[in-house]
């Protein structure tokens, strides 16, 4: 029969507290850094005025109405939306069919909600991305050097690739140009426990696999 020194039982109890001390630790770790994960994605800098909104396609319900919201408070004085593109809908618009471009139905809708007409910008761009949406708003620009003060509108998970993809397009701009972001009050995205919803989920994982994609090799296109 064996019995445990007291030298023993004292290095035994001394490594169960250090094994639940690290447990504690890795958990606040974790639960901080996930959470963090979730609230740098959503970038919010709105100046007190700017010249134009900008309003990114993507969920366009939630940032229509942000948009439509920012220009009622008389923040600014146009929305600049920029033509989707069209993909594989161009062959049923070949073939007779009526598409309603989703860009069209957020002007629509940014008319409706109190924006007037006048206000709107539809930009040629055939856009497939972000990228593309930013690349048309730098021309743009160019042609209109008093313009000076964005205000991007976004849902909120996409807000930081979006700033991040507008600042890069617009660094080498005759102009010195301010961002400012938006992100949609309207989303249901929550930030600080993004993991306890699917779709919070995919929306933070697919961001900052997209921002990754930007660094590494995207950002070329804009040289």
């Amino acid at each position: 029969m064996s019995y445990s020194t007291p030298d023993k039982r004292f290095k035994v109890r001394r490594y169960k507290i250090l094994l639940f001390g690290t447990l504690v630790c890795l958990t606040a770790f974790y639960t901080v850094g996930c959470r963090r994960a979730g609230q740098w994605l959503v970038k919010e800098d709105k100046p007190s005025q700017a010249d134009a909104i900008v309003l990114l396609m993507g969920n366009f319900p939630e940032r229509v109405l942000e948009a439509a919201d920012v220009y009622c408070r008389s923040l600014t004085g146009r929305i600049i939306i920029v033509y989707e593109s069209m993909g594989p809908y161009r062959e049923l618009e070949s073939r007779g069919a009526s598409i309603v471009r989703t860009t069209e139905q957020a002007r629509d809708a940014s008319v409706a909600l109190g924006v007037p007409a006048d206000s709107i910008v539809m930009l040629p761009g055939d856009a497939r991305s972000t990228l593309d949406e930013a690349i048309a708003v730098r021309d743009y620009l160019k042609l209109n050097p008093s313009l000076d003060t964005l205000i991007l509108v976004s849902s909120p998970a996409h807000m930081r690739r979006a700033y991040m993809i507008f600042r890069a397009a617009l660094r080498n701009s005759p102009q010195k140009i301010f961002v400012g972001c938006s992100p949609s009050s309207y989303s249901d995205f929550n930030p600080g426990k993004w993991w306890r919803r699917k779709e919070d989920i995919q929306s933070v994982l697919s961001e900052y696999v997209k921002i990754i994609s930007f660094v590494l090799f995207e950002h070329r296109q804009l040289k």
